[in-house]
């Protein structure tokens, strides 16, 4: 599976960082092809806190969809929220995941 996944560094303000999430969240959703999604908010490190807050993984069945779903109008619209609301506490990361069961 491939995977485009946004890792959020610890907001000044969490709380409205949460509410905006809830509202792109919407925004993503739009984009197509998208398989299923992912939500990780960070509790925590082996050394107590953690210098991140969230991360969402954006999880398609194919390269291709993945490659669809990047260049679509939709996934720019939610590209342009992330990046215009928390550019500084944002990095974006596109993955190709492989499953090891134990």
């Amino acid at each position: 599976m491939y995977k485009m996944i946004a890792i959020y560094k610890k907001p000044a303000d969490a709380e409205a960082f949460d509410q905006w999430y809830k509202n792109h969240t919407e925004i993503a959703k739009t984009i197509p092809l998208v398989k299923e999604f992912r939500f990780t908010k960070v509790t925590g490190g082996p050394r107590g806190a953690s210098d991140l807050h969230f991360i969402a993984e954006l999880v398609f069945a194919s390269k291709e969809d993945f490659k669809t779903a990047m260049s679509s109008p939709e996934n720019m619209a939610a590209g342009k929220d992330a990046f215009s609301n928390y550019k500084d506490i944002v990095s974006v990361h596109f993955a190709e995941e492989e499953i090891v069961k134990a």
